[in-house]
């Protein structure tokens, strides 16, 4: 059995709208806790800038970056 693509799928089952737009915050936290690499973390922020712009998503979506960082090291 061929793959199509490289990825595992996770992007398809969590986009970023629901990583970002969970109903409650905790769910939020989660999805921004589970993101798998820089390229999900960069559709997540893009999302979060076009959609809803909150500063403290963004401040947890840029320290999930530096995690990401630090973990390339």
């Amino acid at each position: 059995m061929e793959k199509s693509t490289d990825n595992s799928g996770a992007d398809d089952e969590f986009p970023p709208e629901k990583r970002l737009e969970a109903p409650n915050h905790r769910l939020i936290k989660a999805g921004i806790a589970t993101i798998p690499d820089m390229e999900t973390l960069r559709e997540c922020v893009a999302y979060e800038n076009a959609h809803q712009n909150r500063t403290q998503i963004l401040r947890r979506l840029q320290w999930k970056a530096e995690e990401l960082r630090e973990d390339e090291k």
